[in-house]
């Protein structure tokens, strides 16, 4: 794993925008409430990941865990020694497309063990992207998702839920992080009312300001978790042009300041 934990370093100072990101502490971090929008492989490198209001899932290093969406999750990421580490790829729910035939049941998450064969896979999925256009990574993610499968791991029912009318709202919101969308912009892109676009929500468990406020709190997390970018630059990319509003909310959705989880990435 020290190879691959070198190799993403390296990789991570050539090029900024990669279809993998890293996490990584000296510290422990127990961070609530972390949503996961699309499916989401974790490969645990070093350290520890803990998953769930007791740690009922534990990911030693040397695991991965697949994560389908969910609606949150509470995380603990506990250094071992040296730190935590690990390397983190989104998967969009057209990447599974190839699986469509098989009949699975929907899970919430896939746990194992990034045996040699997934090793090296991520060995080349990391040297690939330093030279990669953004227009092939799906290609790619999809050749992981195939060996996952081929490794007997049901891929498939980690996208299950892909058809969810939230996750919809979530891309446009994504894709327009420092506006402040109003509904009617929300029901003139997607062609219906007020009315319908409630009662869809209300149906999915959700409304407008939470996906709103998953959406930008979570990009904010990402941020702070994997750029050295001050809080204030942060807020104000997640739509937030007040950084003691933007501390507020954080604090308030996951249980930490974007301060106080900054620091366990840094050495005293």
């Amino acid at each position: 794993m020290k190879e691959l934990i070198q190799l993403a370093r390296t990789t991570l100072s050539q090029k900024a925008y990669l279809p993998f990101s890293v996490y990584s502490s000296v510290k422990e971090q127990y961070i609530l409430n972390v949503p996961i929008v699309k499916p989401l492989l974790i490969f645990v490198l070093d350290g520890e990941k803990n998953l769930g209001e007791k740690s009922e899932i534990v990911c030693p290093s040397g695991s991965f865990i697949f994560l389908s969406n969910s609606s949150t999750i509470d995380m603990r990421n506990i250094p071992c020694g040296h730190e935590y580490f690990a390397i983190l790829i989104e998967f969009d729910y057209e990447d599974f497309k190839q699986f469509e035939g098989e009949q699975l049941k929907a899970q919430q998450y896939l746990l194992g063990e990034t045996n040699a064969i997934l090793e090296k896979s991520l060995h080349q999925f990391i040297e690939w992207s330093l030279f990669a256009p953004e227009e092939i990574w799906s290609m790619r993610k999809q050749e992981l998702l195939q060996v996952l499968s081929h490794l007997g791991y049901g891929v498939y029912s980690m996208a299950k839920k892909g058809s969810k009318f939230s996750h919809r709202l979530h891309d446009m919101i994504s894709a327009n992080l420092t506006q402040d969308l109003t509904i009617d912009v929300f029901c003139s892109q997607l062609g219906m009312s007020e009315s319908t676009l409630r009662r869809r929500l209300k149906a999915e468990g959700s409304s407008l300001q939470e996906i709103k406020d998953k959406t930008k709190l979570g990009h904010g997390l990402h941020l702070i978790q994997t750029t050295n970018d001050p809080i204030g630059i942060i807020a104000d990319k997640c739509g937030y042009h007040s950084q003691s509003r933007f501390t507020d909310r954080f604090k308030q959705c996951f249980g930490v300041t974007p301060s106080a989880l900054r620091r366990t990435r840094m050495p005293d």
